[in-house]
């Protein structure tokens, strides 16, 4: 297979005739989404650009073999690695693979000898993606020391104890270090391919694009991969009860004093349980259910700033804009201006 590819290093930016090579990472188990999703968003790229997007996306594996995906489906490679590896890589998309045990853990796997393909094909790569769990694969391959990174929520603790010079970070839906992009889980690729079409062509072709996906806008980097209320149920009654308390009374003052005192045990033993059983402590905690709260009526409702503060606990529009800041990276008026729900931009 003969590939011709142009790659401008400076700005980064596409121009017409530009041809850009995109290859996708394909082995026994990947997981299917993460192979099919990036090229569809390339794909409306090109549609959206005439001939400006020149996007060129092929799969490459080992062999041309068939590749079996975790979903069942049967894929054919376009190319090999190593024939792939002689061409000018634009972006390298890396996907990857779990396997559930008999407990339903979720754990990443991870091939050596793929790793080595990942970081033979990362070093004559402009720009290295992760998708999903494929930030494994590269962190194996050292390409995630020293950078912050994110990967699926489920396997982030996995990412953490395995490599320890990686500083990850489960909550974003993709974050970018550099040359380096690294995207959460399964329909967080098509935000990922979107912010690389920003990149390349600019916002107003990535927000066309979006339109195209019914994605109505571009979801940024900062915003959480997961609802507070889909976290992880907790293991104790005693938790789900003060989590369930919290919910039906978030517009009240809620003090680590009140809780406590509702779960019948001391301040001090109340912060234990929730560091223990959620990761953070009943501030944090607080904070966060009250931040999805207001994300909802900003996406939902007409509710002014102050009524939304008011209502989800926070007192003044000053400290629901400072809790944004903290958390999603961003100001109520930007998010609600990117998802309200009847945007028609």
């Amino acid at each position: 297979m003969q590939i011709q590819t142009c790659r401008d290093r400076g700005s980064g930016r596409l121009v017409p005739g530009t041809r850009r090579l995109i290859v996708i990472v394909l082995f026994e188990g990947v997981d299917l989404l993460d192979v099919t999703g990036p090229p569809e968003v390339f794909s409306l790229a090109r549609r959206e650009t005439e001939d400006a997007a020149n996007y060129h996306v092929v799969l490459a594996a080992e062999t041309m073999d068939p590749v079996t995906t975790g979903a069942g489906v049967r894929i054919l490679p376009d190319i090999t690695f190593a024939e792939v590896a002689t061409a000018g890589i634009d972006t390298l998309v890396v996907p990857g693979s779990v396997e559930v045990d008999s407990e339903h853990r979720v754990h990443a796997l991870v091939d050596p000898a793929l790793v080595t393909w990942v970081k033979t094909l990362a070093g004559r790569t402009r720009r290295v993606t992760s998708v999903c769990v494929g930030a494994h694969l590269l962190a194996a391959a050292g390409l995630l020391d020293g950078k912050r990174a994110t990967t699926h929520w489920s396997t982030a603790q996995q990412l953490a104890a395995e490599h320890p010079l990686v500083e990850v970070d489960a909550d974003p839906i993709f974050i970018r270090e550099g040359d380096v992009w690294t995207g959460a889980g399964i329909s967080a690729c098509l935000d990922l391919s979107l912010a690389l079409i920003a990149e390349d062509l600019g916002e107003p072709v990535a927000l066309r694009v979006a339109r195209q996906l019914v994605m109505y806008l571009k979801r940024p980097s900062g915003q959480s991969q997961f609802s507070v209320p889909l976290e992880q149920v907790s293991t104790t009654r005693r938790i789900e009860d003060l989590r369930h308390h919290i919910l039906r009374n978030i517009g009240e003052p809620l003090t680590v004093v009140d809780l406590a005192e509702f779960a019948h045990v001391s301040d001090r033993h109340l912060t234990r349980i929730f560091k223990s059983e959620l990761g953070m402590t009943p501030h944090a905690y607080i904070e966060s259910v009250r931040v999805e709260k207001a994300r909802h009526d900003l996406e939902s409702s007409d509710a002014t700033l102050e009524r939304i503060a008011s209502t989800c606990g926070f007192g003044t529009t000053d400290t629901l804009v400072r809790a944004f800041r903290r958390r999603l990276d961003t100001t109520p008026t930007e998010y609600r201006r990117r998802f309200r729900a009847t945007h028609t931009e």
